[in-house]
């Protein structure tokens, strides 16, 4: 039997075009969930109450905080639209690919996915250790796909910065993951159905 060793595990870039829907969304829904995982033991290790982080509030401000940030990002991504080359904003068509023939529902899910599980992780576990400035500079370097052009990688951590600034004027993480919920949504929807059209 052989031996099996980690030095001889090797990994490579892959291109989005040798990326498949499935491969693309395996890697979505393992990286989602180790980013959950983490931010779990990072809370723990802070001798916090994951489920207190989680708690829902009992007005609905929060929503109104979400939805706000998310209604500026928009505008502000819109705007960005006209503004700048097409390709100064291309993540390399990772998203084109994840949405572009996903049913909605499907968009719905992964948009749940993400925003509870990073929010979790940035706002929840980092931005409590660190602070908003330091969480979004790492919130920004982590979507890597964006870090080849200086606008995107920008934008990512401005709205970074805005989604931690929000859980601390609202008090509840529900509302950047509001914010964060809406914006891949609609972005997902928007990919889809352009493509169709």
């Amino acid at each position: 039997m052989k031996k099996f060793k980690f030095g001889d595990i090797k990994l490579k870039r892959a291109t989005p075009q040798q990326l498949t829907e499935r491969l693309l969304l395996l890697n979505l829904y393992i990286t989602q969930g180790l980013t959950l995982i983490i931010g779990l033991i990072w809370i723990l290790f802070q001798k916090r109450n994951p489920f207190q982080v989680l708690n829902f509030p009992d007005s609905g401000h929060f929503v109104a905080w979400g939805l706000g940030l998310a209604g500026i990002m928009l505008v502000v991504d819109f705007l960005l639209s006209f503004i700048v080359p097409e390709d100064t904003m291309d993540d390399g068509g990772i998203n084109d690919l994840l949405f572009r023939k996903r049913p909605v529902w499907h968009i719905f899910l992964i948009a749940v996915v993400v925003s509870v599980c990073e929010e979790f992780l940035f706002r929840g576990a980092m931005q409590y250790a660190f602070g908003p400035y330091w969480t979004s500079i790492l919130f920004a370097v982590i979507h890597v796909r964006y870090l080849r052009h200086w606008i995107p990688t920008g934008w990512v951590f401005l709205s970074s910065y805005g989604l931690g600034y929000t859980y601390i004027l609202s008090g509840s993480l529900w509302a950047p993951i509001v914010c964060h919920f809406f914006i891949d949504l609609f972005s997902g929807l928007v990919i889809r159905y352009r493509r169709e059209s």
